[in-house]
């Protein structure tokens, strides 16, 4: 099968077909490694890239062969330069990035203090912290705090998850 072939099926909406490769076991991106560093969770990415998590799981081995298009896509949710998306000889992230994924930790880590103290010298503290995140990488506004392990959804989430429908294909995959 020539490049071209590939292309076509591509461009039909088919899987593609992978193309030969002289060692087929090197890896061939790193979505997985830049999504854990950026400290995006698959729960999270499944929503921006409107994929089921065993797609993003499939999606994020190093050796599935994504389409452009694909790493087009997780290049924009994860806000990173596309080449840090590439595999180039386990050099590691681009300094930049590198950086950008080190403060969103530092203000997540420093969310989850605030949330979570209730003394009043610690809250102020860790507000000015925020602050000073905020003033030094100004796309850190809105970040959240870590999700809590076994955090329990409350009675709103588990509502809204009620009202989605269920579709019969799913019923009947099931069943089979």
């Amino acid at each position: 099968m020539s490049v071209a072939d590939n292309w076509d099926t591509v461009k039909s909406g088919e899987t593609p077909l992978p193309l030969p490769s002289t060692n087929e076991k090197r890896p061939r991106h790193r979505v997985a490694e830049v999504r854990r560093q950026q400290g995006v969770s698959v729960r999270s990415i499944t929503r921006k890239l409107g994929l089921s998590a065993e797609e993003v799981r499939r999606q994020e081995d190093p050796y599935f062969n994504l389409t452009l298009s694909q790493l087009v896509a997780w290049q924009q949710a994860l806000e990173v330069p596309l080449a840090s998306l590439l595999v180039d000889c386990d050099a590691p992230l681009s300094s930049p990035v590198l950086t950008r994924a080190r403060m969103l930790r530092v203000m997540k880590t420093a969310q989850a203090i605030h949330e979570s103290t209730k003394d009043k010298g610690i809250e102020r503290m860790s507000l000015m912290l925020i602050e000073q995140l905020v003033e030094i990488m100004p796309e850190l506004k809105g970040v959240s705090a870590w999700h809590t392990v076994g955090q329990r959804r409350t009675q709103d989430e588990v509502g809204r998850i009620a009202e989605r429908p269920v579709s019969e294909t799913f019923i009947q995959d099931s069943l089979h």
